[in-house]
């Protein structure tokens, strides 16, 4: 069922759980560096104290005005590490941050009955007046607030200073009245100011919350961009599940692409195999965006296991295999064809409902509904990518079936094995040629070792240029590879054991790389789809 998605202007405001761990996250970071600063102020008083005379490093500890910053860090200590111990309810947050800033503000306030070393009259004055300014202004960039909030704290902080330096004009014998005029108009213009900026930094995180929100998605970052989509890591407003959010905004390359985006969710979402990623929902925003919502997968696709760790043992492959075929069989009993069966399109996770090694099938973008007698792609197209593309895809769009998708798991379990592709080439006709007319070289050849007859035998059979000479459908492949008996089994154990050990260093090794610009960040990122769509005639003119 597709969830309305509700106008920006009837969005709610800010909160709910990401606003209240935002304050949170907030005021430990405002804790810390209250406490880093009076820390810093105190270290800096207590050596130019010890500067100007030999006692005065031990008379500094136990000046008024060092106590003070030290009660301001001792402040600032208990709400970071109060903020830093767990999950705090929304109303404890406020009465912190109201807590946190009138203390800091009074202690500030009271610095104008100290003195440093060397200072001359009636710059401690002018220090607590920027002490007070410079704490307005560092609430308002770093604590989420609305302006009558910050407005009503900070008139009531700014009475503190009002206070005490009128005082302290009093003790030094001068008339309080001028003195009293001239700080609350500063006060004034410091919290003008500080209100001002908190209702644009307020107003700025609303918007862009409203044009993150979609539907009950609020969208946290983007894991992926590719030819058929976006991808942003999201969770939902009331089940706080982990969920990955496959969007594709208006324009691009017209109703074409549209109309294929929206049947992958229509088609992906009749299937309920485990090994194919789960849809939630789906709908459109009112300005025109559609988008899907799927579950979230933290892994490796196939394409990064055989590229960082290199060829699998044949247990694993058969394992790997094994999944993905029963995601497939699902999909061809119903009449669906994926068409881009390939290692981007299927993530690894480690662990998934208590099994170990759990693929996932993602990215049905080009998925083909047999029961319809239209196929919204172009026919004077190849659909897919060239290095897993079945001979007829390339030759016949329209001869493609569930034969298609074994030649293409064939290419998988090939490339798995070997940790090279079945064919390769300088540019995609000379790939597309091979698949067509070149015989694969047997993966025991190709790695110089023995591989277990059956599963060689049945992945060459997957490979034969001639459908009718595969396996009919996944059902059947399926079944050969279960009647296997020459594969020592990839274990629980043995999953476990390689995602606690070379799954860490593998992942920091793909993260590593795509923020050097060469690869996806996460897995889910493939699932966008790498779609080649290469025109027929070039394949027969050999350009």
């Amino acid at each position: 069922m597709v969830s309305p998605v509700a106008p920006r202007a009837s969005l709610p405001a800010p909160s709910g759980e990401e606003a209240r761990a935002f304050l949170q996250e907030r005021l430990a970071f405002l804790g810390l560096v209250s406490l880093i600063l009076s820390v810093g102020f105190f270290l800096v008083g207590a050596a130019l104290a010890g500067l100007a005379t030999p006692a005065g490093w031990r008379v500094a500890w136990l000046a008024p005005g060092r106590l003070i910053l030290l009660g301001g860090a001792l402040t600032g200590a208990v709400a970071w590490w109060t903020c830093r111990r767990g999950r705090l309810p929304e109303t404890t947050l406020v009465l912190l941050d109201a807590t946190l800033f009138l203390v800091v503000t009074l202690m500030s306030a009271l610095m104008v009955f100290t003195t440093f070393p060397g200072e001359v009259t009636g710059l401690s004055y002018a220090r607590t007046l920027l002490l007070v300014t410079f704490g307005l202004a560092l609430r308002a960039i770093v604590v989420p607030s609305t302006a009558r909030r910050t407005l009503v704290l900070g008139l009531v902080g700014s009475s503190f200073p009002v206070v005490t330096t009128s005082v302290w004009h009093l003790r030094m014998g001068g008339a309080p009245l001028l003195p009293a005029v001239w700080t609350t108009l500063w006060c004034l213009g410091a919290v003008a100011i500080a209100t001002l900026a908190s209702r644009s930094i307020f107003g700025l995180r609303q918007q862009v919350r409203e044009a993150w929100q979609l539907g009950q998605y609020t969208l946290l970052e983007k894991i992926g961009e590719g030819g058929m989509g976006t991808v942003y890591r999201a969770s939902h407003a009331m089940l706080r599940r982990p969920t990955a959010v496959k969007l594709l905004p208006p324009g691009g390359e017209g109703p074409e692409r549209l109309q294929r985006f929206e049947r992958e969710v229509q088609l992906t979402s009749r299937l309920t195999h485990p090994n194919t990623v789960a849809i939630f929902d789906y709908g459109r925003t009112p300005d025109g965006v559609f988008y899907y919502a799927m579950e979230y997968l933290e892994g490796l696709n196939l394409e990064e296991l055989a590229r960082h760790d290199g060829p699998q043992p044949p247990g694993r492959v058969v394992h790997v295999l094994r999944q993905v075929a029963g995601s497939l069989a699902e999909a061809h009993e119903v009449g669906l064809i994926h068409r881009d069966v390939k290692p981007a399109n299927v993530i690894l996770v480690a662990q998934r409902g208590g099994a170990s090694d759990v693929a996932k099938v993602v990215d049905f973008g080009l998925v083909k509904d047999l029961d319809q007698a239209t196929d919204v792609s172009r026919e004077d197209r190849i659909a897919g990518t060239p290095l897993y593309l079945a001979p007829e895809a390339i030759t016949a769009p329209g001869r493609v079936g569930a034969r298609s998708d074994l030649y293409s798991l064939g290419c998988v379990g090939y490339y798995l094995l070997t940790g090279r592709p079945v064919f390769e080439g300088r540019n995609v006709v000379e790939v597309c040629g091979h698949h067509l007319h070149s015989r694969p070289v047997p993966p025991s050849e190709r790695l110089g070792q023995p591989v277990p007859d059956g599963l060689q035998v049945l992945l060459l059979s997957c490979l034969e240029k001639e459908p009718s000479r595969r396996p009919s459908f996944a059902g059947e492949f399926l079944e050969t590879l279960d009647a296997l008996r020459d594969i020592p089994p990839w274990t629980n154990e043995q999953a476990r054991g390689w995602w606690t050990t070379r799954g860490p260093l593998i992942t920091a090794r793909v993260r590593a790389t795509a923020r050097g610009g060469h690869a996806p960040a996460r897995a889910q990122d493939s699932g966008v789809g790498t779609v080649s769509f290469v025109r027929r005639a070039d394949i027969r003119r050999g350009a």
